[in-house]
């Protein structure tokens, strides 16, 4: 018997029981569609961190005060003082491969304006601080130089906390706002870049003098931190190399001493942040290949029960002349019918599902053409595997004992 009969004996005997053929399908829609929509989300993030990334700039260095922690400890107050003044200035003085770079403190507290207030930051920086982080004053003007070396009272507003310290719409600059008991004259508006990846609002921070809020906000001698950017992107390593020998110089640490700060480049940063990506999507992948296991269950469960109650319909046809390679071949192409079609309305509705996740929860995704092929071929397979054996099962039956059997 020919393969085009077959097929046509299969498509006949799946539409004698349609529910239960669809019901079988549902495992194979829902996996399939699970591991699509799993993998466009992992995909979309992994995507939106590298775009995010490369716009604050890969040749972005960040420089940390205290040793790397590992495994979870705690460093002490000591550790994290360990950056001051002198280092940023050796930094500046020293350092070829440097574009620019500003010192880094900062201070949580409540901005207040009248009778409105928000909490959030206040973001210690210089001027050059807008140039790596490549943003813009919007309206007004960033603070000086001059306003840096006097510890002025000036700040420039992020959007968000405009709209929440001026709900009337009124113009803030030279306006004088709060930051706990430091009054501070507005003097400029950062350009909106509304929420990253992470889900922050990068427009919910006030840039200001760092000396000011050393001096007048913490009354502190250390730095926070150190963000600098490099000449060329190329020569990031060479940088951070140059930077270390400047600091541990700073820091008199004999050779077998470790270095008690961290440099982290935004190029390490995005290697370990996709690395990290890639397993959550792997992991979210599996996970969500699991259904697809149940589903190729669930065909191998019904094809058996199929089997059982068309055993008398097997042995009529064996005994006219269908061989058990004819019998094999319509089992084997009823379950990869099941299997396919369920394939192709589990890519539909992962393909839907992924849509409905970036309408409602906003969160980036991008569907991988390689996922919906993968998904389709194992789909194939599973029909294949899970319906050998009920295949071979009713190839095997006794003609004879097949009709008698009740």
């Amino acid at each position: 018997m020919n393969v085009q009969n077959l097929f046509k004996i299969a498509i006949k005997a799946l539409g004698n029981n349609k529910m239960r053929c669809f019901l079988t399908m549902l495992g194979v829609i829902i996996g399939v569609g699970a591991v699509i929509a799993m993998l466009a989300i992992g995909q979309g993030s992994k995507n939106s961190i590298k775009a995010q990334i490369s716009e604050m700039g890969s040749n972005m260095i960040m420089i940390m005060p205290g040793a790397e922690r590992r495994g979870g400890v705690r460093q002490s107050s000591d550790d994290m003082q360990t950056l001051k003044p002198a280092d940023y200035d050796a930094i500046v003085n020293q350092a070829s491969g440097i574009a620019n770079i500003t010192p880094t403190v900062s201070s949580s507290g409540q901005w207040v304006n009248g009778n409105n207030n928000y909490p959030s930051q206040a973001q210690g920086v210089n001027t050059q601080y807008l140039d790596i982080r490549q943003r813009k004053v919007n309206k007004g003007e960033m603070f000086t130089e001059q306003d840096v070396k006097t510890a002025a009272k000036v700040c420039v507003l992020g959007k968000t906390l405009v709209d929440n310290l001026f709900p009337d719409g009124s113009d803030p600059i030279g306006k004088v706002v709060r930051f706990g008991s430091i009054p501070l004259t507005v003097i400029g508006i950062l350009d909106e870049k509304g929420y990253n990846t992470m889900g922050q609002d990068q427009d919910d921070l006030a840039l200001v003098p760092y000396t000011t809020v050393m001096k007048r906000m913490l009354a502190i001698d250390y730095l926070q931190g150190i963000q600098a950017s490099a000449v060329d992107e190329n020569r990031t390593d060479e940088t951070i190399a140059e930077i270390t020998d400047i600091l541990r110089t700073q820091h008199k640490l004999r050779d077998d001493q470790e270095d008690n700060f961290t440099i982290r480049s935004m190029q390490e940063l995005a290697q370990m942040i996709s690395s990290t990506s890639s397993m959550m999507t792997v992991l979210l992948a599996c996970v969500a290949g699991i259904s697809l296991l149940v589903g190729g269950i669930g065909i191998m469960n019904i094809m058996i029960v199929s089997v059982t109650e068309r055993t008398r319909e097997i042995g009529l046809r064996m005994s006219i002349g269908a061989t058990g390679r004819d019998i094999m071949t319509q089992f084997l192409i009823e379950a990869v019918i099941i299997s396919v079609t369920g394939g192709i309305l589990g890519i539909i509705t992962g393909a839907i599902a992924t849509w409905m996740i970036k309408l409602l929860a906003h969160w980036p995704v991008q569907i991988d053409p390689g996922s919906v092929i993968l998904s389709f071929a194992v789909c194939t397979v599973i029909g294949i595997i899970f319906g050998f054996y009920p295949a071979a099962k009713a190839s095997n039956l006794d003609p004879i004992e097949a009709i008698r059997y009740e």
